[in-house]
This record gives structure tokens, sequence and C-alpha cells, in this order.
């Protein structure tokens, strides 16, 4: 089960002392609303090339303004909650930001894991990951599944419209 660490200063400590150690260090990232498949399977791609995987959760007010102000669906302390409790990651912080800039700046974590949704060329924190030498990977299975489409499929079989949820 993985930690919560909301003290960005001392996980930064902590995978500096990780990676002083040989570990290499993966970080990915997401706002992980619903879990649903495609998270599943991300994570585990990324945990799939290091040793320790950090998830850095969008904030609440991060995904409101990357989603719009009926999102997010769940707190953010919740869905750290749920993420920690996988099996595949290590830690989870959360950041305020719309982008994982600020964070992958402070954290410098060996690897920057997206979803197969980007690509080595599109992810937005590339600069930011191969200013300091990172590398980006692309990890998980096509992006056909997304918290929207969930949340879309629900209300066209009904379920939310008649209270079934």
């Amino acid at each position: 089960m993985g930690e919560v660490v909301r003290d960005h200063k001392r996980l930064a400590s902590m995978i500096e002392n990780l990676q002083s150690r040989g570990k290499r260090v993966v970080f990915c990232n997401g706002c992980f609303d619903v879990i649903h498949v495609g998270h599943i399977r991300c994570l585990k791609g990324a945990k799939a090339i290091g040793d320790v995987l950090v998830v850095g959760i969008n904030s609440d007010s991060s995904v409101r303004g990357l989603k719009g102000p009926k999102y997010p669906l769940m707190p953010e302390e919740e869905r750290m909650e749920i993420v920690a409790a996988l099996r595949d990651v290590d830690y989870v912080t959360c950041f305020s930001e719309p982008s994982a800039d600020s964070i992958i700046l402070k954290l410098k974590p060996d690897v920057h894991a997206k979803g197969t949704d980007y690509t080595r060329e599109n992810v937005p924190e590339r600069e930011t990951v191969l200013s300091y030498g990172g590398e980006i990977a692309i990890v998980g299975d096509p992006k056909n599944h997304s918290s929207t489409h969930l949340k879309k499929e629900f209300l066209k079989k009904g379920h939310a419209l008649e209270g079934e949820l």
C-alpha cells in the first residue's frame, strides 16, 4: 500500500534518497476521478519500468480548472486514498497547478510516465522533464477508457437519471 505524502519538500528528499541508492523513480499524474481499467493499466505499466512509482493527483481546484465546475466527482482526499491503496503505487501526492511541471521539477523523477493518449513528443511536461535529464515513457493500453466516457454511459443507460447509482 502506498503512502500519501502532501509535503513536496519531504517527498523530494525521499526520492533523492531512493535515487542515491540506485532506485529508478517513475512519476505519473492525472485526475484519477473515477478509477477504471485504463488507470490500472497505466499505473501498472509505469511501475513496470521502474522501482518506485510516485503518483501526482490533480487537486480539486486543478480538476475544476481542467474539466469544468461539475468536477471532480470525488474529493482529492478520497482520490488520493484510493490510488494509494493500489498495489503498484508507492507514493501519492497532490498538486494544484494545471500541469505537473512544477511538481516534476521539485521531485525530479527519473521517468515521467504518461498514458497512450500522448506521444513522447506531445507530453505537456516534456520540456521540464528533459531540462534535468529525465526520460519520458508512454505506458498503458490504448486510450479507450475515461471517467467522462463512463459518466456518459451511465447517463445514456438511464442509471443516473433514475437514481440507480
